[in-house]
Formats: C-alpha cells, sequence, structure tokens
C-alpha cells in the first residue's frame, strides 16, 4: 500500500505554521519587557512559518485520508519537526548557541520532561523564558489530543480503552468528532491554566512567574522561571498548594474533568483510575510524610536553610514532591535525594508510576499498573481453575485478551528501554546512580533525577551524546513506545 506522504508533509507545514504562531507570542512578551531578544525571536518565527506555508502549499490537494501508517509517521516526525524548530528562537539569539544544548531544551520542552541544560536560569531574557515554558505547554495539550483522539487508533499500549468515552478516528479518516473533543479539551486545559495564573499572582508570585508556572503545571513540565524551581517560594505555602492542587487535576484524566464540568460528578468518582490515582496520592504522601517528620533531620534544599521539622512542613514538600513526581511535573520544593536513602529509593520507585492515562503526565500510567496488577492476581485463579474463563476488568467492563497482551508488551518494552537507556549512559562514561536515573527520568519525563543529576541541578555536564540519546528516551517515552520504535523496524517501511 502506497503511503500518502502528501497528507504527512501538508500537517507537518500546519504544525509548522502554529508552532510559529506561538513563537510570535513570545515575541510580543519579549518585546514588552524589552529583553534584547525580541528580533531573534520573530526571525525564528518567520522562518518556522514561512517553512510551514511552503510544505502546505507543495500538498495542496491531497488525499484525506490518514492510515494508521500515516498515522505512526505524523505522531513522531511531528513532535521532531516542533523541536527541531522550536530550537531556533535559543539559536538564533545565541543563548543557547550549540544544536545539541538547544535541541535538548527544546525537545525537553515539547515532551514535557522539564529536564534542563541551563545552569542559570534567572539571567535569560523574559521572551525565551516564556517561549521555553510555551514548549511545554504545546506539548501537553498535543498529549490529550494524542491519548484521546489517535493512539486508540493505532491501538497504543491498551488506549483503546478510551474510544468508548472520547470517540476518535475511524478506521481510514479522521472523524468529525475529534475537532469537537479537541476543542472541549482545549477549552478545559486553557481555563486551568488562566485559574492557575489567577491564583498564583493572588498569592504573591509576579505575573510573569504565574504565567509561566501555569504553563509548566498544567503540562505537567516543569520549567520554572528560577534557579530554585518552587523552592524560590518555600516561605510562601499558599503559592505551594496551589501548584500541588493543579498538579493534580494536570495528572488526572482530562476527560473526567470534562464530565465533572458537565456536572456528572458521579461519573468521576466512580471511575475506577481516578480511584487508585487518587488512592496513590495518598497513601504515598502519608508514607513519605511520617518518614521525612521522623528520620530526615537535613535541610530542605542545598540553599535553603529550612529544616524539615514542623509537621506542616514535612507534610507539604512531601505532597508536593510526591505529587509532582507521579504527575511527571518534576517541580523541586526541595531535595527529595538528600532526606533518608530510603525516600531516594521511593522517589525512585514513583518515577515508573505515572499519572492517568488522558493526562498530560508521562511514565508508565495508573490504567496500566491496574491492569496489569489484576491480570497477575488472576493467573493465581486460572492456575487452580484452568478450563475456567477468567476475564479481566476494568470499570465494571471485560477488557479484551489482545489490550491486556499490549499492556503487557508495553510495559515488558518500558522496563527493557529503561535497561537499555542505563547500559547506554553508563557505556559514556556515567556513573550507575547517574545513569539510572537519566534513564528513569528521561523515559519518564520526569526530568528530575539522583546523583549527578539531583533535584536542584541540571543536565548540562552530561557529554554530547548522552544529551542526545536522553532526547529520543524522552520522545520515546512521550509517545507511548511502540508510535516511535516500530518506525525502526524494517517490516513497517516495506510495501504491502
Amino acid at each position: 500500500m502506497k503511503l500518502n506522504s502528501k497528507i504527512i508533509f501538508h500537517i507537518m507545514g500546519l504544525l509548522l505554521l502554529c508552532n510559529g504562531g506561538f513563537m510570535l507570542l513570545a515575541t510580543l512578551v519579549s518585546g514588552i519587557y524589552n529583553d534584547g531578544a525580541t528580533l531573534s525571536i520573530a526571525l525564528a518565527a518567520i522562518t518556522t512559518m514561512f517553512v510551514g506555508t511552503f510544505a502546505m502549499f507543495y500538498t495542496r490537494g491531497h488525499k484525506k485520508e490518514v492510515k494508521r501508517r500515516e498515522g505512526y509517521i505524523i505522531v513522531t516526525f511531528g513532535w521532531l519537526v516542533m523541536s527541531f524548530s522550536g530550537m531556533l528562537p535559543y539559536l538564533f539569539s545565541g543563548l543557547i548557541p550549540t544544536v545539541t544544548n538547544a535541541f535538548f531544551e527544546t525537545v525537553s520542552g515539547y515532551t514535557t520532561t522539564g529536564a534542563s541544560i541551563l545552569d542559570d536560569i534567572e539571567v535569560m531574557p523574559e521572551g525565551i523564558l516564556f517561549w521555553r515554558s510555551l514548549t511545554h505547554w504545546i506539548g501537553g495539550m498535543g498529549i490529550i489530543v494524542l491519548a484521546i483522539a489517535i493512539l486508540p487508533l493505532l491501538g497504543i499500549g491498551g488506549m483503546q480503552l478510551f474510544a468508548a468515552e472520547a470517540p476518535g478516528p475511524s478506521a481510514d479518516k479522521l472523524h468529525p468528532r475529534i475537532t469537537d473533543t479537541a476543542k472541549r479539551l482545549w477549552l478545559i486545559y486553557v481555563g486551568y491554566t488562566l485559574a492557575e495564573t489567577v491564583l498564583l499572582k493572588l498569592a504573591g508570585m509576579s505575573f510573569f512567574d504565574a504565567i509561566n508556572h501555569s504553563l509548566a503545571t498544567l503540562s505537567t513540565g516543569g520549567f520554572s522561571t528560577k534557579n530554585l524551581s518552587v523552592a524560590y517560594w518555600n516561605d510562601q505555602p499558599l503559592i505551594q498548594y496551589i501548584i500541588i492542587l493543579f498538579m493534580f487535576l494536570a495528572g488526572s484524566n482530562f476527560v473526567l474533568s470534562y464530565f465533572a464540568f458537565k456536572g456528572k460528578v458521579q461519573r468521576v468518582l466512580q471511575d475506577e483510575e481516578f480511584r487508585y490515582y487518587t488512592g496513590f496520592v495518598v497513601i504515598f504522601t502519608i508514607v513519605a510524610a511520617l518518614v521525612v517528620y521522623l528520620k530526615a533531620e537535613v535541610p530542605i534544599s542545598h540553599y535553603h536553610p529550612m529544616v524539615l521539622g514542623s509537621g506542616e512542613s514535612a507534610f507539604r514538600h512531601t505532597l508536593f514532591q510526591v505529587i509532582s513526581v507521579i504527575t511527571t511535573t518534576g517541580f523541586v520544593s526541595a531535595d527529595f535525594t538528600s532526606w533518608t536513602p530510603f525516600m531516594t529509593v521511593f522517589f525512585f520507585g514513583l518515577m515508573f508510576l505515572g499519572g492517568s492515562a488522558g493526562s498530560t503526565s508521562g511514565g508508565i500510567k495508573v490504567m496500566r499498573h491496574v491492569l496489569i496488577i489484576k491480570n497477575g492476581l488472576l493467573e493465581f485463579k486460572r492456575t487452580l481453575h484452568p478450563n475456567a474463563i477468567i476475564p479481566v476488568r476494568y470499570n465494571n467492563k471485560t477488557v479484551k485478551e489482545q489490550i491486556v497482551y499490549n499492556i503487557i508488551a508495553f510495559f515488558v518494552l518500558y522496563m527493557l528501554l529503561f535497561i537499555i537507556g542505563a547500559l547506554v549512559l553508563g557505556a559514556m562514561g556515567i556513573d550507575f546512580v547517574t545513569a539510572i536515573g537519566g534513564s528513569a527520568s528521561s523515559l519518564g519525563n520526569v526530568g528530575r533525577a539522583f546523583g549527578g543529576l539531583y533535584p536542584l541541578s541540571n543536565f548540562n555536564g552530561l557529554p554530547d551524546a548522552a544529551k542526545w540519546w536522553c532526547g529520543f528516551l524522552m520522545l520515546a517515552g512521550r509517545l507511548e513506545l511502540f508510535t516511535v520504535l516500530i518506525l525502526l523496524t524494517p517490516y513497517f517501511w516495506k510495501r504491502t
């Protein structure tokens, strides 16, 4: 079957046009603050939009069909096109002069990972910082639309479970309801962003810091305008509680937010994944808070002298870090690697959890963990009753065996890629703790790690090859593994 290359290039052109439009918004911010980067960002926007316009003009009259093969290519290459064009403001301004570092910062933004190579964030021009946060926000919304509308068609990692709740594409062409679904989700996404911005401003943040942190929170990205991340506001608990609330919302399925706004609260409360997601946050926070309160007599960060002593402080910082890591946001209110050895291992484990499917968070996702555990427990029954048909149930419905196998395959591939990722980093001369932390953080889109990549450090010290490798892991993890890895198989490119 011949590949419909025209539709692929047409959509790439459309993405470039959108990306250039967002760059113009960053240009406006740069101009308002007169930060010296206005012309550089404007030139990047014009270049991006020119290439996008040319691609769309050249592919006019294309067949409006997106089949599976085109779908895989569009998803992966779409993120690459956004990343390569998105690094132009950094390069044109000279603030991140090397392609390696500029690509790393950009792909970390679009994949909502939040890992950075910047040693001093606070000296960067406002327009560049705003663009940096925008890459998060663009990538976050893209992931929601992807999870709800595109991945069910491609059969990625059990995402078919969403098909009934939010109808996506039909077998051969984009379904009209995708547009409606995307509009509703955009409205919720924008609404949450504006609400958090207003609340953070009222709580004491400057407007610029508030909008940037809102863009990073709702996308579960983690880029901050401060070197200390959210630890900069450790003496303002209200700011941290507001960010905690919106991290939790961003880590839940956005379709549930839609149901809640429609008044269908019971449907939200009955959702199995939401109940587990909430339960995990509560249980892990209680465990962590008790350990920290009883055992950790260390500073909250390497820069703040405050000691974890009071009950409120211990609770707030553990709740913040638990939600930040589970939702893969990556904001930091404290250096959790300095609390106790147990807590270091504890947070390493949380890196593999992930938030809800249909959210902006990365990681394996709660839904997959629940179904894998359920299937594992049912194996005991199947062993005792080999002739019985004992299906896995999710939200009181039987889950098809094919979906269960798909999820198990996803989990195995995820763990294999994590191990390979750490081995490759180790082969580059990176120490063991940093290698496994960097691999888990990049693949799970967490942004914070251990060893040389501890929470208040960055990825700048890694060799260039390691940065490109981490960029690949970020992309693979963000796009649910299969989407990226299938393009590396020879039979994908064979004509059928």
